[in-house]
């Protein structure tokens, strides 16, 4: 198999700048706007270079999350308050039972954006199929990891479309990256009917208990994440092409309406 596309230097090589091993901190449950804080005082240090790479682990409390790329139409319908963040993508939610990962890395020159972003990608695959979702991959023209329709959830109250079971979002500063990625794990989804999850109104949302049929705690999926994340970013795991569907990128489609929004202003 081969990567989605041909990355800037060899996928066998790390992606790291530094050789030194990663730090881990493991932060428990923390509230978003405190870790968000931590994690831009982590990057500026790492920047700086007064610290060495590091991943921070994190289950936040419920809170709606909105990026760069976020529509009014995609905000909560439900009066809960929205941060407005500096990541890439549109709106999200994180909560209990959400595995939630922070790579505060120097990222080698020269700085590859979309290798880094598949990287980990294929971290999360590889952790979701070693949990039992083997079916898990991408879906060519939007980010995250993807349980395919075609696949039967062990419990019957799974969604059943395409559906979303790890999400992606990073901002990277003098080469250094913030943000990353999020794991359902046995998490509500409550919160997800409220809103326009990532701008896609066509696909689901679920985790890895309501795949499995069992309780997956984030205390079980940490250290497999934390190994495949590893080996992604040092070039161990080889990003493959997990896809296995198409379908519209929610970015150009919202950039379409912001264009035709404009015309009609004029």
């Amino acid at each position: 198999m081969t990567a989605p596309r041909d990355p800037f230097f060899p996928a066998d090589r790390s992606i790291r700048a530094s050789a030194k091993p990663l730090e881990i901190r493991h932060l428990g449950r923390m509230d978003y706007q405190e870790a968000w804080d931590y994690q831009a005082e982590v990057a500026k240090q790492r920047a700086a270079g007064e610290v060495g790479d590091v991943i921070l682990l994190v289950e936040h409390p419920n809170v709606y999350t909105a990026g760069k790329r976020t529509q009014p139409e995609d905000m909560p319908d439900n009066g809960l308050p929205v941060i407005q963040v500096d990541r890439g993508g549109r709106i999200t939610w994180h909560g209990e039972g959400q595995q939630v990962v922070y790579p505060i890395i120097k990222l080698a020159e020269p700085v590859d954006v979309v290798d880094y972003v598949r990287r980990l990608e294929e971290a999360a695959i590889q952790t979701v199929r070693q949990m039992g979702v083997v079916e898990a991959g991408r879906i060519d023209g939007r980010s995250g990891v993807w349980v395919p329709h075609t696949r039967t959830a062990a419990d019957p109250a799974a969604p059943r479309r395409d559906r979303k079971i790890a999400a992606l979002g990073i901002r990277i500063t003098r080469g250094v990256t913030m943000h990353g990625l999020s794991l359902n794990c046995d998490n509500t989804l409550d919160y997800y009917e409220h809103i326009v999850a990532c701008g896609i109104d066509d696909a689901d949302v679920t985790t890895l208990s309501l795949e499995l049929g069992r309780k997956v705690g984030i205390s079980e999926v940490a250290e497999p994440l934390l190994k495949a994340l590893t080996d992604a970013l040092e070039g161990r795991l080889i990003v493959a092409d997990h896809t296995f569907a198409s379908a519209p990128d929610p970015t150009k489609i919202a950039n379409e309406r912001a264009r035709a929004r404009r015309k009609e202003s004029k």
